[in-house]
């Protein structure tokens, strides 16, 4: 598998489908800068007191994490669909001659191990809230996950900004601070985040609520 690539279970899971645009005016963040404020809770490690599940998000969240390290900064938006592995393994051959032996071992230890999809073609859209108001997840998807570049100001730098700063107000401050966040979410209400800083790249947070509103709009593509 090439560095910076995903598994993908293409035989197995239908793409997102489109539908009708819906307001997410109360739950889409705020796109562009400063989405991390304010981090609801201290970022945390998954603790082995989680359940299986809890667990196999967290991991999956990771692995996204870090398959992303190996493609430049100043990238798009991707968008992934969880599927459980083990079903995957046993409805999909192709799928199943090409998993490692390690994620073999994983499903068959912790049935509710996860793999990320990577879909394409998103729609094109100007904002995070347009696209997420236009996924649609069919049932064979137990999860979802988003990973996007956004910029952060210190709270005091951002306050000295003013009510209304512009896009060129971050983008020049030279406080700034460029991060990847992952955030994933499972039908069944559990969350992940991890956060990544460009210039800290070996520092990362996780977390089950970094990034309330953005969760909150991601968890909404999976509800019927």
């Amino acid at each position: 598998m090439a560095p910076g690539t995903l598994p993908v279970a293409a035989d197995l899971v239908l793409p997102y489908v489109n539908r009708p645009e819906r307001s997410l005016s109360n739950l889409a963040p705020r796109v562009g800068f400063a989405i991390l404020r304010p981090m609801s809770e201290t970022p945390e490690v998954p603790s082995t007191e989680r359940s299986p599940r809890e667990w196999a998000l967290a991991v999956c969240t990771s692995e996204i994490d870090t398959h992303l390290t190996a493609i430049p900064w100043d990238g798009q938006v991707y968008l992934f669909a969880l599927i459980r592995t083990a079903e995957a393994l046993a409805s999909d051959p192709a799928f199943a001659a090409e998993a490692p032996a390690h994620v073999r071992a994983e499903a068959e230890e912790n049935p509710e191990h996860l793999t990320a999809v990577v879909q394409d073609n998103l729609p094109a859209v100007e904002t995070t809230e347009e696209l997420l108001a236009t996924i649609a997840w069919p049932q064979a998807v137990h999860g979802a996950a988003i990973a996007l570049e956004r910029i952060v100001l210190p709270p005091q730098a951002e306050a000295e900004l003013g009510a209304n700063p512009s896009p060129e107000d971050y983008l020049t401050h030279p406080d700034r601070e460029d991060v990847r966040m992952v955030v994933s979410a499972l039908r069944t209400g559990e969350t992940w985040s991890v956060i990544r800083m460009r210039h800290h790249d070996d520092e990362v947070l996780g977390g089950a609520n970094l990034v309330p509103q953005l969760t909150e709009a991601l968890h909404a593509t999976l509800r019927d």
